[in-house]
C-alpha cells in the first residue's frame, strides 16, 4: 500500500472533474443557506453526514471488491434527484478516464465496459483506490474529503471566501471525517457478507431539490 498513491488520487489537481462541480454549493449559495465561512462549515458538515457517508460507504465498499454492478444500483436507488445521477455519472466517466490512465488495472476496464456512459463517482472511486493498491479506509477518506473540499473551493469563488476562512472550515471537520471514515468502512466490510442493503441511505432533500433548481438555471459557473 502506497500513501504517495492516496496523495495523488486526493490531489485537486488530479484530472478527475471535481473542479467543475460545487457539490450542491452553487445552489444553497443562491438561496441564502451559505453566506460566509460559519454557513458554509454547517453546510459542509450536513453534506458530509448525509450524502457524503453514502458515497464514502460506496467507495469503501467497491475497494472491498464488492460487485460494482450493484455497488452502482444502490447508489441509484440513494440518489432521488436525476439532474445528480446524472452528475454523478458524469464524475464517473471523468475519474474513470484519468484512472486507468494512471494506474492501469483489469477491473477498471471491465467496469468501464459495464458502463460506456459512466458509474457512479464513488464506485469508480473504490476501484480506483483498488486498482493504485489502497485500502477500504482510503477510498473512504478520499470520498468523504472529496465531498466537503469541493463545496468550500467553490464557495471561495461564489463568494469571494477569504481561501484561509474556508481552509479553516475543513480543518474543524477533521474529527466529522475521521468518524465518517470509520463508519463507512465498518458498512463497507457488512457489504461484503451481507449484501449493498446494508449501506446507509441518509437523505438530503436540500440537496436534491437544489439540485434539481440548478440543473434548469440558464447561467451557472458549476456544473452541479
Amino acid at each position: 500500500m502506497s500513501r504517495a498513491a492516496l496523495l495523488v488520487l486526493a490531489d485537486g489537481r488530479f484530472p478527475a472533474g471535481g473542479h467543475a462541480h460545487s457539490g450542491g454549493a452553487e445552489a444553497a449559495v443562491r438561496a441564502g443557506h451559505i453566506t460566509d465561512a460559519a454557513s458554509l462549515e454547517e453546510f459542509c458538515r450536513g453534506r458530509l453526514h448525509t450524502s457524503g457517508a453514502v458515497a464514502a460507504s460506496l467507495a469503501a465498499a467497491a475497494s472491498l471488491g464488492v460487485d460494482p454492478g450493484e455497488l452502482d444500483l444502490a447508489a441509484d436507488a440513494r440518489t432521488p434527484s436525476p439532474a445528480l445521477r446524472v452528475a454523478a455519472r458524469r464524475l464517473g466517466r471523468q475519474l474513470m478516464r484519468a484512472a486507468r490512465s494512471t494506474w492501469p488495472h483489469p477491473e477498471l476496464d471491465a467496469l468501464a465496459r459495464r458502463f460506456p456512459k459512466g458509474a457512479h463517482q464513488p464506485v469508480v472511486l473504490g476501484l480506483t483506490a483498488r486498482a493504485a493498491g489502497l485500502g477500504p479506509m482510503d477510498a473512504a477518506y478520499c470520498s468523504a474529503y472529496e465531498g466537503v473540499s469541493g463545496p468550500a473551493t467553490a464557495v471561495v469563488r461564489l463568494l469571494s471566501l477569504d481561501p484561509f476562512d474556508a481552509t479553516g472550515v475543513l480543518a474543524r471537520l477533521a474529527a466529522d471525517l475521521d468518524r465518517v471514515a470509520r463508519e463507512a468502512v465498518e458498512t463497507g466490510r457488512a457489504a461484503v457478507t451481507d449484501g449493498v442493503d446494508v449501506l446507509p441511505a441518509r437523505s438530503a432533500p436540500l440537496l436534491e431539490t437544489g439540485a434539481e433548481a440548478h440543473a434548469a438555471w440558464a447561467v451557472r459557473l458549476f456544473a452541479s
